[in-house]
């Protein structure tokens, strides 16, 4: 090659290791407890699994109130001789309608859904994700 030719190679060589992107320089580590609470909670996602354990278990108390005290009992009603299908009795008049519980149940849920929320708002004011 021509010396002409080599330091251009050269100067080639120089600004593409210019251009090459520069590894990121490692986050320093939380100080406090506090701090580190906190890059915990972020990190791993502990506050999504927290507010979707939550929800669940009450939306699980919802459903099972609404099968439980209305939808078995109308089964009950709509199959002649079955007061309760768990003990198959035979009683169709005494058919009890519970919505009482279902009504708990539902507002107690929209309740804690209601927490949870303001909980998840507060969260990403703080910068948590």
């Amino acid at each position: 090659m021509l010396p002409k030719e080599d330091d251009m190679l050269e100067e080639l060589k120089k600004i593409r290791a210019l251009l090459e992107p520069k590894p990121a320089p490692a986050a320093p580590a939380p100080k406090g407890l506090w701090a580190e609470f906190m890059a915990f909670i972020s990190k791993y996602g502990v506050l999504g699994l927290a507010v979707g354990f939550i929800i669940g278990l009450y939306l699980g108390n919802v459903v099972q109130a609404l099968v439980k005290d209305i939808l078995l009992p109308a089964i009950g009603l709509a199959i002649p001789g079955m007061k309760d299908l768990a003990s198959y009795k035979v009683t169709v008049a005494s058919q009890v309608f519970g919505p009482g519980d279902f009504l708990v149940y539902l507002i107690t849920f929209i309740i804690v859904a209601f927490v949870v929320f303001l909980v998840v708002k507060i969260a990403k004011r703080w910068g948590m994700e």
